[in-house]
């Protein structure tokens, strides 16, 4: 591939990185993407197949070694995830939610999207007990 196509994959990637809600994947293949771009413009990129096999190594390797110092740097002073403290909390089904499907619950005073986690439908105005969060789901069982 010639030189200003790397260049191109490289900044569409950093570009996706930066537009997406990731944790940092797309950014190291850009990366590797612009370095073989920089490396085939100087004429010691090699044919197609080592091109390829650099990108590769590149994006991994830099995967492997930056994302979690990375990751750890941004985060610095996030709020901590409140999820686990709502575990065991008590809510209410606003309507019948049938085994593993999902429906509304009232919990501390707010309407949630809940998943039946039991084995057996939960009625209208069952009360139930947080059993995990998955997002801005909650799992509910039987109190």
């Amino acid at each position: 591939m010639v030189w200003w196509l790397w260049m191109l994959l490289g900044l569409a990637l950093v570009g996706a990185e930066l537009v997406s809600a990731g944790g940092f994947y797309l950014i190291f293949f850009g990366v590797g993407g612009i370095l073989v771009g920089v490396l085939n413009l100087l004429g010691l990129a090699g044919g197609p197949g080592t091109q390829w096999l650099v990108f590769s190594v590149a994006s991994i390797l830099s995967a492997l070694l930056f994302r979690q110092p990375l990751l750890a740097r941004f985060q610095r002073g996030m709020p901590a995830r409140r999820e686990p403290e709502l575990v065991g909390e008590a809510a209410i089904a606003l309507e019948r939610i049938a085994a593993g499907d999902v429906g509304r619950a009232e919990l501390r005073g707010t309407t949630w999207s809940a998943r039946n986690v039991d084995s057996a439908a939960l009625e209208s105005g069952a009360h139930c007990i947080v059993d995990r969060v998955d997002g801005l789901v909650i799992g509910l069982r039987r109190a």
